[in-house]
């Protein structure tokens, strides 16, 4: 079946379906990008559509490497896109069936201009060939925008940690970590590796490592507590423990860290009356 007439009139259609898409655009019940009243925005949201246009219908050249490597891009850059970040996924997904819709009406007026130049099959072929590409581009676009949303999810958290555990300078060389909430394994290897990066950054020599604000440390936990003090005398910083509570102490005992070489206060108020603040 020869497809080049079919790819001329859907390429010379491109700019008049991103028109017709814009103009019927569900402005005021859309979220996001959709609903931008920006100028650049809509110029922008308008470019886009019409590069989607012209590597879609790349289908009808027979070039799949093409098709997908143009789509590929595209779709990359669009999921990527902050504005589109911004806008819930099933209404971008309502604008890919859209256009679906757009290129099937098309496909319907190119087959009654030169309906007997293609049969039936031919025609049903090319339905289900625009459909079940738009159902894979769909998948594709999907993928990937819930991919950038979850790096973007785990960025996020990773900065709220780092945030949760703030080595704050109390003089030149003596600093306070005061640590609040649940600990589990992820924030502690967190807690790590920020603490001896601040330890050493900020010349510190004495830390004061509050876990009064702490109700429950499992083994692995308590674990890399101990652990932490151990690395933070390797670089010269001597730990000062305090505010421990007695189900953190007896899980301690029951792992047999060692504290004997730390220096433990019963408050936080004793520990910086120890260090000589």
């Amino acid at each position: 079946m020869e497809l080049k007439n079919i790819y001329d009139f859907f390429s010379s259609k491109t700019r008049e379906l991103t028109e017709q898409w814009y103009d019927n655009l569900d402005k005021t019940g859309s979220r996001g990008v959709y609903s931008s009243d920006s100028a650049d925005t809509i110029a922008a949201v308008k470019e886009q559509n019409h590069q989607f246009h012209q590597f879609f219908i790349k289908i009808f050249q027979n070039d799949r490497n093409a098709f997908k490597k143009n789509l590929e891009n595209w779709i990359i850059k669009v999921a990527h896109d902050e504005a589109h970040g911004h806008t819930p996924i099933h209404e971008i997904i309502r604008e890919f069936h859209g256009t679906q819709h757009q290129y099937l009406e098309l496909l319907n007026e190119y087959f009654k201009l030169h309906k007997d130049h293609y049969s039936l099959d031919e025609m049903f072929y090319l339905n289900k060939l625009i459909t079940d590409t738009m159902g894979e581009v769909i998948e594709w676009y999907t993928k990937e925008y819930n991919q950038n949303a979850e790096n973007k999810l785990l960025a996020q958290q990773e900065l709220i940690l780092e945030l949760s555990t703030p080595v704050i300078a109390l003089n030149d060389h003596i600093a306070l970590l005061p640590l609040v909430g649940e600990i589990d394994t992820h924030r502690a290897r967190i807690l790590l590796e920020k603490t001896l990066e601040d330890c050493a950054r900020l010349n510190i020599d004495h830390l004061l490592l509050d876990l009064s604000g702490v109700v429950v440390i499992d083994t692995m936990v308590a674990h890399q507590i101990f652990h932490l003090v151990e690395s933070l005398s390797l670089i010269g910083v001597k730990t000062h423990l305090s505010g421990i509570r007695p189900e953190i102490a007896q899980t301690a005992i029951q792992l047999g860290l060692d504290f004997n070489d730390i220096s433990i206060n019963s408050s936080l108020s004793k520990a910086i009356k120890a260090v000589d603040i």
